[in-house]
């Protein structure tokens, strides 16, 4: 630690505070990791301060950001610290592990995480799962609210560690009804115009994964407002497939109803649009070991969705 901790010990409760407030992004996320108040937080990171004579955090709207010299300091105590966490939590009597708190899109929740984990519930998990959307759900992931979060986009920073975890490919269907009102071919060959007046199905008014698909695919901007509007995925299905109209879904939502002929790809493209879904926790190593259960489970289930 000699560039930036040099000159003397530090106080390893300081360090250990000041670490976590590093990794969770705030003062207040930081107090509730630690069960400490929070005017103990920051009283122990400014003392910190003043015995580095640096200042380790700049504070935002909401949480701090991390200067350079705390970012210095981070890389030199953390491994050493979350090895000595390790062997202080190796002796005694261990309480049995809390409750994983898991959070995601609600349709991935339902159709592909919640039955891969269902085995582990009888070895004694316990869960605790939140869906929501992921700005938010990483936001409150970097405070300490969740223990792991399946995002449909990589996160940002150091605070947030995360791994691929599936890839979503994204497919053009109708009912069968709508399908031959279409015509075979016709989005093949006329692209976009072959829909002009046909309803739209989507699970927000901004059209995210319909834009992205028109972009990628057709190469043009979507326009035009949704005739339906569901904000979840599996009630977009149900109207697509009960006739209301025309949709893009994850190939993994659809794929039963597809086989089954109740809905019929309108076109295969050669390049379909792919999304990543990513796992992500906060970076360091987690306290309860069933969060590293949960997350290796699902890493390796994955493969097979």
């Amino acid at each position: 630690m000699s560039s930036v901790a040099g000159g003397g010990a530090l106080d390893l409760n300081q360090l250990r505070t000041f670490l976590t407030v590093h990794r969770s992004g705030s003062f207040t996320a930081a107090a509730a990791l630690l069960g400490l108040a929070q005017p103990t937080v920051t009283a122990q990171v400014r003392a910190l301060e003043r015995r580095l004579g640096r200042r380790l955090f700049e504070r935002l709207p909401r949480g701090v950001a991390p200067t350079p010299v705390a970012d210095e300091l981070a890389a030199q105590v953390a491994a050493p610290l979350d090895a000595l966490a390790v062997v202080a939590g190796g002796s005694g009597r261990e309480a049995p592990p809390g409750p994983v708190h898991l959070a995601g899109p609600a349709e991935l929740l339902a159709l592909r995480v919640l039955p891969s984990l269902a085995p582990l519930v009888d070895d004694g998990l316990r869960l605790r799962v939140t869906p929501g959307l992921t700005d938010d759900l990483l936001a409150d992931l970097g405070r300490g609210l969740f223990d792991l979060v399946i995002a449909t986009r990589r996160p940002r920073g150091r605070v947030l560690a995360a791994e691929p975890l599936m890839d979503e490919e994204f497919v053009l269907v109708a009912a069968p009804g709508w399908a031959r009102r279409v015509g075979p071919g016709r989005v093949a060959a006329d692209g976009p115009a072959a829909l002009r007046g046909v309803p739209l199905v989507t699970y927000a008014e901004d059209l995210p994964i319909a834009r992205r698909y028109w972009r990628h695919v057709f190469g043009t901007r979507l326009s035009g407002p949704s005739a339906v509007v569901v904000p979840d995925l599996r009630g977009v299905l149900a109207a697509v497939v009960a006739g209301a109209g025309i949709s893009v879904l994850p190939r993994y939502l659809c794929q039963d109803e597809l086989a089954a002929g109740t809905l019929e790809l309108l076109l295969e493209p050669e390049d379909p649009p792919i999304n990543t879904a990513f796992l992500a926790q906060r970076s360091g190593p987690a306290d309860n070991p069933h969060v590293t259960l949960v997350r290796d489970h699902l890493l390796r289930a994955a493969r097979a969705w």
